[in-house]
């Protein structure tokens, strides 16, 4: 799958340039109702998941996507940003490990989001 989208392009550089880790895409379309995508990406402190929410929300919002709903953010083990055709989740490796979204979603499409891409 190609990330043609600019604004998961632009999510996808704010999650890197805060030192996101394990950066993945699912593409959702056809598969799910509610949205076409999740972003999803680890942090290893409370800090960094705020610091790697903070960066995408300020980006898009620069590029005039402003979220529809954040929800999480205090404890910042997960952070859901809500963008409607696509969603936003930053986690704990501890919390990713345990709800483990790409194994419940393990119909949908993926790319591993590399430095270079």
């Amino acid at each position: 799958m190609k990330v043609a989208d600019k604004f998961l392009e632009c999510a996808i550089q704010a999650a890197q340039n805060k030192k996101a880790i394990d950066i993945t895409l699912l593409d959702l379309r056809g598969i799910a109702s509610f949205t076409d995508s999740f972003l999803i990406c680890s942090g290893t402190s409370t800090p960094q998941n705020q610091a790697i929410c903070n960066e995408i929300e300020l980006q898009l919002k620069k590029e005039g996507r402003p979220p529809t709903h954040i929800e999480g953010y205090p404890q910042a083990e997960w952070i859901l940003m809500d963008y409607s055709d696509f969603i936003v989740h930053v986690f704990s490796p501890k919390t990713r490990a345990f709800y483990n979204l790409e194994r419940l979603w393990r119909d949908a499409p993926r790319i591993e989001i590399s430095e270079d891409t």
